[in-house]
């Protein structure tokens, strides 16, 4: 879910950590219960489960089967509902919960998901988790056509969109909708009689089915089912339409089948390790994504080291290649919040040390590799570098276990434009220099269809989405090419969507 009004981008670098800006930004996860007298407790468990996913705000809209019920705020999970009387609002036996991570966009609560509203048919909440492509031209259309919208986000144009379908049932207004937009979508919607759960026909971003004594859950990763205590059933799939009432759990498939082209980048960082997307664990993914990158870029080294913590699965991987130690010779401290950027640059260069710290004794005299699951700017990579090299490392390879980012992200991931991304401007060779290394290589797009099960990526035909790779945006990215957008307008999406 991204912001979507042009006018609304905007730099927020006082609320923005300098460190975290240095990685890829998944959007937000979802979650939905549709069927136990405790909903929105197992709602709220779900979202800290997926507090990886959006970390800027989280909400809850419950339902009594005739009435709503809202809680929405800005901050972490555990903020928002910590209270007795934050939770005994949420009454009812179906909810559905949303964590969202706003880019440089506008932050405020009225951006905070699920969205609510009352329409012909009644009440209807909504959360999504993706990227419309056509967010801006669908609402300046709608805008022409006297709709008003209450937020930023793009998920209210689907939300203005069931409102004003011609079709009598939720089902179909919802199908009617999503026909228009363009773009990924995970998708939970919730009335009073029925909850819905609805993938993008490519099925880039990830939504699950799961159940728990007689109730039926959504949520972005099987990690939230396993904090409720519930089963994992299935995933839902690509293009499929889930509709969950008192009936049961119903499947229709209302759009035209298409390659699937599942997000890539769900198993090399944003999805939990401890979860299972598109039956594969991740975190074997990741290891083998590290015995992959060892066989193609092994080199003699006295210790195998993560940057911690996504680092972690793909370094014992490469460890266990290799033959050489696995070490955690930088500490990460998990106690540090979201601060503001330092006002000096003295202060900035050693903002790194915030969040990681050299053990000195598993580096010293040491030729070390260096794991790490992905550049985008270079800036924390160069400081750990550094780091590393001022504890006595004799030596310092990277290795990278995503092929390199050269190309921004259109479909729900916050990635900055090709001006910033460090392996669009820059050959190996310089990137090395500039990050202080003595090797840097990252793991090939072969290797990496490799360690998700494939033979090698299909060039005519590939099976995930890659385009932070490749470039090969196989969906229109209309907002980004529509010549009516003034030039203030493109000038600001550019900045915004790369």
């Amino acid at each position: 879910m991204l912001t979507t009004n042009p006018f609304a981008f905007g730099p927020a670098a006082h609320l923005r950590d300098e460190d975290d800006d240095d990685k890829p930004k998944e959007e937000c996860g979802v979650v939905g219960i549709f069927g136990d007298p405790d909903a929105a407790s197992h709602a709220v468990l779900g979202l800290h489960a997926l507090q990886h996913r959006g970390q800027e705000a989280a909400g809850v809209v419950s339902c009594d089967g005739f009435s709503f019920h809202s809680h929405r705020g800005l901050g972490h999970v555990s903020e928002n509902f910590k209270s007795e009387e934050v939770m005994n609002r949420l009454v009812g036996p179906m909810a559905i919960g949303h964590n969202r991570y706003s880019t440089s966009g506008d932050k405020a609560l009225r951006n905070v998901q699920p969205f609510y509203a009352d329409l012909a048919f009644g009440g209807l909440g909504l959360c999504h988790n993706g990227n419309l492509t056509n967010a801006v031209t669908l609402r300046r259309q709608l805008v022409q056509k006297g709709c008003i919208f209450s937020s930023t986000s793009d998920t209210e144009v689907v939300l203005q969109l069931v409102a004003r379908s011609d079709y009598i049932t939720v089902e179909d207004r919802l199908v009617d909708a999503l026909r228009k937009v363009e773009g990924a979508y995970s998708l939970i919607a919730l009335t009073t009689t029925a909850m819905y759960g609805i993938r993008d026909p490519y099925g880039i971003r990830p939504l699950v089915l799961g159940s728990l004594d007689g109730a039926h859950i959504l949520a972005s990763e099987t990690c939230a089912l396993d904090i409720m205590g519930a089963e994992y059933v299935r995933d839902v799939q690509p293009g499929e339409l889930v509709i969950i009432d008192r009936d049961g759990v119903r499947s229709v498939k209302p759009f035209v089948p298409v390659q699937s082209r599942f997000c890539i980048f769900e198993y090399i960082y944003f999805a939990r390790p401890d979860s299972n997307v598109e039956g594969t664990s991740v975190y074997h993914v990741r290891k083998r994504i590290g015995e992959e990158l060892a066989r193609e870029s092994g080199v003699p080294a006295d210790v195998i080291v993560p940057v911690p913590d996504s680092g972690v699965p793909a370094a014992l991987g490469f460890a266990a290649e290799s033959g050489v130690p696995f070490e955690f010779g930088i500490i990460r401290n998990h106690y540090v919040g979201r601060t503001f950027i330092q006002p000096t640059q003295r202060t900035r260069d050693l903002g790194v040390k915030r969040k990681h710290n050299a053990n000195r004794a598993f580096l010293e005299g040491k030729r070390v590799v260096l794991v790490d699951d992905s550049i985008v700017r270079g800036t924390t990579s160069k400081k750990i570098v550094q780091m590393v090299r001022q504890a006595g490392a004799t030596e310092v390879h990277m290795r990278i276990s995503s092929p390199p980012t050269t190309y921004p992200c259109f479909f729900g991931i916050d990635t900055p434009d090709r001006d910033n991304l460090l392996a669009a401007q820059h050959n190996l060779a310089e990137m090395e220099k500039l990050l202080g290394v003595d090797s840097l290589a990252f793991i090939s797009l072969d290797g990496l269809y490799r360690a998700v099960g494939e033979a090698g990526r299909d060039m005519g035909n590939p099976t995930f989405c890659d385009a932070c790779f490749t470039g090969d945006y196989f969906l229109p990215l209309t907002d980004r090419n529509d010549t009516a957008c003034t030039s203030q307008q493109l000038s600001l999406l550019q900045e915004k969507l790369g």
